[in-house]
């Protein structure tokens, strides 16, 4: 029975503690003898005082008296609780966070003058000028192959070699034939020239004389045939001797001893090569046709690019310009001619081809890391004497490999950012990280 009233006089203990805690906390609260600092935090609309009362009267007020006395106390404790929360988040407001004061760091780069060619790029492949497959004329069976696989020959050195009996009998039995119709030819001139004299003298008649002479000459003809069976021959026993038709370098051979060949396969035995010089195809799209047009006499050079772009190129010169556009593509046909005595060009590969068409003498370059775009176009960041930078508008007329050839905005001499212009703003202090050098 005297448990219902301890109950409810709770919250009158629960609610002098609180103002207890509050008092307390308020006599514990550090003063500020700076007002300016104390407008600032009330300025950020933050005072302890007021945010606990409005707080414990928002939790405790008109809704405490539709509460239970029970949630009436805690929601007390709540408003204490939050209060002191909310004193970090009170003094933070009023501090601001300062700008930080150091230099940006950066790399530099000189502005050069100096000779930078009109270069244009494409992708070629490399061709041989001269190209053998060989094959075989005569069927037979290989009895001996005369070279290795990769070997460098000789135009008429012999590669394969053909069993040539079979051809040294057919050129046996021609001549033999050609012997015998020779024979018979020889006698039958004899008879129609004493037939002539027969006729002349009336003693035969006209058919005879006629037929006499024809026999003679069917004859002749029979021996320029028989002659020409025995050259047939002979150069089948020569084409028993495959032989290597041009200089060069062998490729996969594909018959072996003891193989038998036909006579005129579409499929080569081997094929040959010509490794120098070496022809490289590319094509040029069909807006710089004009451009290639004005300077094509000026005899242009073709640099061929193997090894990346650190590596010395390989110059040429053009040797072929096709005389019409392909509708498809869009492209002009160009071939350059290149010595290759180093053997580095091998037909079908694939290589970077530079066509120069002229040289500037004397051209502003930059590294292109450089130049950056923007809304207003392109521009670059230049160091002033204070080590401050400054936003500079160029004019980039081209690139070649690393390098931009500004045609406006900058003088030799001057230094431009290469790395770091992400962090820079105009009129920022720069860090140099490495010295300035010139631009290679």
């Amino acid at each position: 029975m005297y448990l219902f009233p301890l109950r409810r006089t709770r919250p009158d203990i629960a609610e002098r503690s609180t103002e207890n805690a509050w008092s307390a906390s308020r006599s514990r609260r550090p003063r500020y003898p700076d007002r300016a600092r104390r407008r600032r935090i009330e300025g950020c609309g933050i005072s302890l005082a007021q945010n606990g009362a409005k707080l414990e009267t928002r939790l405790s007020g008109k809704a405490g008296a539709r509460m239970s006395p029970r949630w009436s106390g805690m929601s007390a404790r709540i408003g204490t609780i939050v209060c002191l929360v909310a004193l970090p988040t009170a003094l933070g407001c009023g501090t601001r966070a300062k700008p930080r004061g150091g230099r940006i760091p950066v790399s530099l780069a000189a502005v050069v003058e100096r000779p930078m060619p009109f270069v244009l790029g494409a992708t070629g492949t490399v061709e041989a000028l001269e190209t053998a497959a060989v094959g075989s004329q005569v069927g037979g069976v290989v009895t001996r192959v005369a070279f290795r696989e990769g070997d460098t020959v000789s135009a008429g050195q012999v590669l394969f070699q053909l069993d040539p009996r079979p051809f040294h009998a057919a050129l046996d039995q021609a001549r033999a034939t050609l012997d015998r119709d020779h024979a018979r030819a020889e006698t039958a001139r004899l008879e129609a020239d004493r037939g002539q004299r027969l006729f002349e003298q009336n003693l035969i008649s006209q058919s005879d004389w006629d037929q006499k002479r024809a026999d003679a000459e069917a004859l002749a003809a029979t021996v320029r045939a028989d002659s020409a069976a025995v050259g047939t021959a002979r150069l089948n026993v020569e084409y028993a001797a495959i032989c290597a038709p041009i200089s060069g370098r062998t490729g996969r051979v594909a018959v072996h001893e003891g193989d038998y060949i036909k006579a005129a396969t579409s499929d080569p035995l081997v094929t040959i090569i010509r490794p120098h010089p070496m022809r490289i195809r590319f094509t040029i799209p069909e807006r710089d046709v004009p451009t290639l047009q004005r300077y094509r006499k000026t005899n242009p050079r073709v640099l061929a690019l193997l090894d990346g772009r650190d590596a010395p190129a390989i110059e040429g010169s053009l040797v072929f310009v096709d005389n019409a556009v392909d509708p498809v593509s869009g492209t002009l046909l160009l071939k350059g001619e290149f010595p290759n005595r180093d053997g580095r060009l091998v037909p079908g590969q694939f290589v970077e081809v530079r066509l120069v068409l002229y040289v500037t003498p004397r051209a502003l370059v930059v590294p292109t890391q450089a130049v950056s775009s923007g809304q207003q176009g392109t521009y670059v960041y230049v160091m002033n004497p204070d080590s401050t930078v400054t936003p500079r508008p160029v004019e980039v007329e081209r690139t070649v490999d690393e390098l931009a050839v500004v045609s406006r905005g900058l003088s030799t001499g001057e230094s431009v950012v290469t790395d770091g212009q992400l962090r820079l703003a105009p009129g920022a202090k720069v860090l140099v990280r490495a010295p300035v050098g010139g631009t290679h």
